[in-house]
C-alpha cells in the first residue's frame, strides 16, 4: 500500500471530533440565494431568489434547461464559489452567504461528471485515500472498511486495477464509493452518469440505489434525464431558464426500494408526465432565447 501524503489542512478538531447527534444529519436551507456572475461587467444573473430545503435523508434530484443554475446552486453548496445575496444553511449552520463563501469540507462530498479518481492509485487507494489523509482511520481500518464497502458495489474483484483499466461504469461505482469512505452529510451529484450508455446507466441506478436506501444520506442529484430523476428521487425540483428559479416541486411517492418494474407502473408515467410538462415550456423558453449553456 502506498504511502499517501499529509494534509495538515485536515487536522482541525472539528474534523477530527465524532459526531455524537442522535438526530439525522444532512438538512440543507436554500434561502434566497441570488448569484450574479461578473457583477462589474457581463453582469449575468443565473440565480434569482432560489429559496429550498432539502431534508435531512431526501433524495432531491434538480432538472432544468441546460445554463439555469442547476450546478451554479451545487457549487456554491460544495464551497467551489460564492453567491451574491441569500444564505445557504447546513443543520442550522450558515454555509455561505452574500457575504462570505462556503469552506470545501468532507462533510459536502461531489462526484462529477468527469470523474476525478487518481490514476496513479489503485482501486482500493482510491477509496481510502481521504480517510487516511484525514487522519479519521489508520491504514488499516480504511482497508477494511473499503473493502466491505467495494464487496457491497461488485469492485472487489478489481480492487488493485488502476483507474485506466476498468470501465466507465466500475469507475463511476468507484467514485460514489470513496464518495461514501468520507461519511459525508451531503452527497452532491453533478449529472453523474451523462456520459454512460443506457444499460450501463440502469445499472448504476441500481447501485446508487442501494448506496442511498443504506445509509440514507442527503443527495442533491443533478440531471437532465427525467426518467432518472422519476426514478431515482424522493423529489424532482424543476428550475427555470436564465435566471433561475425554483419553478415546481413534484414529491416522488413511489414506494422503496425500487426497481425497474416502477417504470411501467400508472404513478410513474403520471409523475413523469408532470415533470416532462414543467421542463418542456422552460425548455423551450431557453430554445427560443438561445441560451448557451452557463452553469
Amino acid at each position: 500500500m502506498k504511502e499517501f501524503p499529509k494534509q495538515t489542512a485536515w487536522d482541525s478538531p472539528a474534523n477530527k471530533q465524532k459526531d455524537n447527534r442522535t438526530s439525522p444529519a444532512g438538512q440543507l436551507r436554500i434561502e434566497d440565494v441570488t448569484k450574479i456572475y461578473d457583477p462589474e461587467g457581463a453582469n449575468v444573473l443565473a440565480l434569482d431568489h432560489c429559496s429550498l430545503r432539502i431534508e435531512a435523508g431526501e433524495f432531491c434530484v434538480v432538472v432544468g434547461p441546460s445554463g439555469c443554475g442547476k450546478t451554479t446552486l451545487l457549487n456554491a453548496i460544495a464551497g467551489f464559489h460564492d453567491i451574491t445575496s441569500g444564505e445557504i444553511y447546513l443543520d442550522g449552520q450558515v454555509l455561505c452567504s452574500g457575504k462570505r463563501s462556503a469552506e470545501p469540507g468532507a462533510d459536502r462530498i461531489v462526484v462529477f461528471q468527469q470523474g476525478a479518481l487518481f490514476p496513479w492509485y489503485t482501486v482500493l487507494e482510491n477509496v481510502i485515500y481521504g480517510p487516511v489523509v484525514q487522519g479519521k482511520m489508520d491504514g488499516a481500518e480504511a482497508k477494511n472498511s473499503a473493502e466491505r464497502l467495494l464487496g457491497e458495489m461488485g469492485l472487489m474483484g478489481v480492487s488493485h486495477n488502476y483507474p485506466n483499466e476498468i470501465s466507465s461504469g466500475m469507475r463511476r461505482r468507484v467514485e460514489i464509493a470513496r464518495a461514501m469512505m468520507n461519511d459525508p452529510k451531503v452527497l452532491l451529484l453533478d449529472e453523474p452518469f451523462r456520459a454512460l450508455d443506457a444499460l450501463t446507466k440502469s445499472v448504476m441506478h441500481k447501485y446508487l440505489l442501494d448506496v442511498y436506501d443504506k445509509s440514507q444520506k442527503t443527495i442533491f442529484f443533478i440531471t437532465h434525464d427525467l426518467e432518472e430523476a422519476i426514478f431515482l428521487g424522493t423529489r424532482v425540483v424543476v428550475m427555470t431558464t436564465r435566471p433561475g428559479r425554483i419553478k415546481k416541486m413534484i414529491e416522488v411517492d413511489i414506494p422503496r426500494p425500487r426497481d425497474y418494474r416502477v417504470l411501467s407502473s400508472e404513478r410513474y408515467r403520471a409523475l413523469k408526465s408532470e415533470a416532462i410538462g414543467a421542463v418542456h415550456e422552460e425548455a423551450r423558453k431557453a430554445f427560443e432565447a438561445g441560451e448557451r449553456e452557463l452553469a
